[in-house]
């Protein structure tokens, strides 16, 4: 099979604000860290175990200024994306790597009067409000009717 899939999805809370860098050409990109929980009991001690892993999101040009004007440090959100490794030199000379998730599509999760965003109503953009809708499966397949009779044979 020659097809190839690259997609993350993650639901965190930041661990900052966003941090932007706008280009001369008008391109912008905003970075912030996310955090995502993992919590488990330990089989041979039965203590719970608590981890984090943080993840370097980076969102792109219009996506950027909106997650900088809308998402603030603890804000929940949802991130869909890729992963990209970065492979760059410090100081010192030495390589060093850098994985981050290259973020395609958001959806904010924290209530907008928690995260300071404006009330239903006001003259925010819809994109603002929630930059994608995840599509919801209908309750019973289109075109499937739960009736007795039916002209099957078997």
């Amino acid at each position: 099979m020659s097809g190839t899939l690259n997609k993350v999805m993650l639901i965190g809370h930041t661990g900052d604000d966003v941090k932007m860098h706008y280009f001369e050409g008008g391109g912008a990109i905003g970075r912030f860290p996310l955090a995502t929980n993992e919590t488990y009991t330990n089989r041979t001690t039965g203590e719970r175990v608590n981890n984090t892993e943080w993840h370097n999101i980076v969102v792109r040009n219009k996506g950027a200024e909106i997650c900088e004007k809308y998402l603030k440090k603890g804000d929940k959100v949802y991130i869909e994306g890729r992963i990209k490794t970065r492979k760059w030199q410090d100081e010192t000379g030495n390589e060093r790597y850098s994985t981050e998730i290259q973020c395609t599509d958001f959806t904010f999760l924290t209530p907008k009067d928690a995260s300071g965003m404006p009330q239903q109503g006001s003259s925010q953009p819809q994109a603002a409000q929630t930059r994608s809708a995840a599509p919801s499966a209908p309750a019973v397949s289109p075109g499937y009717e739960d009736d007795d009779e039916d002209d099957l044979p078997f």
